[in-house]
């Protein structure tokens, strides 16, 4: 086992990455929450003095938790061998929009902590949730289309993972697109991007409950 060995550890190094990934950004909207758009602009002041520690501290989880999501993603294309075709380059493409995505909230975030001017708080804020919109009609279906038919010309996962892939990214879609007039995306809506969450971190623990078996596969394909 000693070719299959780095496979396996590969495995297992992304299923965790991914899900950690998850806790993170699941840890980052819980202490991460600035006042309503309809608050006065005092209050995003109030807010921008007073929760600086957790707003930098959920800031930072917000960026590393999906840079570890798209790592688990990356590996799964590399697993089933699909880095130079053509799903597995959408694929790439499509975590780059994700975390480009996520980097310009975040972004936005810290620039709620600005207090000059004093309507910076509000503005950055405002752009927060104007950035929502990315996610669902661009970020989330180009990457989840994609993965999802890599995973259906492979064994990586079960097939069960590769259609639920290609049914989020679609939902995505759809939200994204019948939302489209709402400056600000409904709750449900956004509730609603919980769910890919626990996609990856499904995938995450199956990669790793599943990794000795990819690994003896892996090293029976080259032999």
């Amino acid at each position: 086992m000693t070719q299959g060995f780095p496979v396996r550890r590969t495995c297992l190094l992304a299923g965790a990455a991914g899900m950690v990934g998850v806790l993170m950004i699941g840890s980052s909207f819980a202490i991460n929450n600035g006042p309503p758009l309809t608050a006065p602009d005092a209050a995003f002041l109030s807010y921008a003095v007073t929760h600086q520690g957790p707003v930098l501290w959920g800031a930072w989880l917000q960026a590393v938790g999906p840079a570890l999501i798209v790592a688990l993603a990356l590996t799964l294309v590399a697993l089933a061998g699909a880095g130079q075709r053509p799903a597995g380059l959408l694929t790439l493409f499509g975590a780059g929009v994700l975390m480009t995505t996520s980097l310009m909230e975040i972004a936005c975030y810290i620039g709620q902590l600005f207090t000059a001017p004093a309507e910076m708080p509000r503005i950055a804020n405002t752009f927060g949730y104007a950035i929502q919109h990315l996610y669902f009609f661009v970020a989330a279906p180009s990457l989840f289309l994609p993965l999802g038919y890599v995973l259906l010309g492979s064994q990586v996962l079960p097939r069960a993972f590769a259609w639920l892939a290609i049914l989020l990214g679609a939902t995505f879609l759809a939200l994204g697109l019948a939302t489209l007039k709402n400056l600000v995306l409904p709750t449900p809506v956004t509730a609603f991007a919980a769910v890919q969450a626990l996609w990856w971190f499904a995938a995450g623990l199956t990669l790793i409950l599943r990794s000795r078996r990819i690994a003896a596969e892996t090293l029976e394909a080259g032999s």
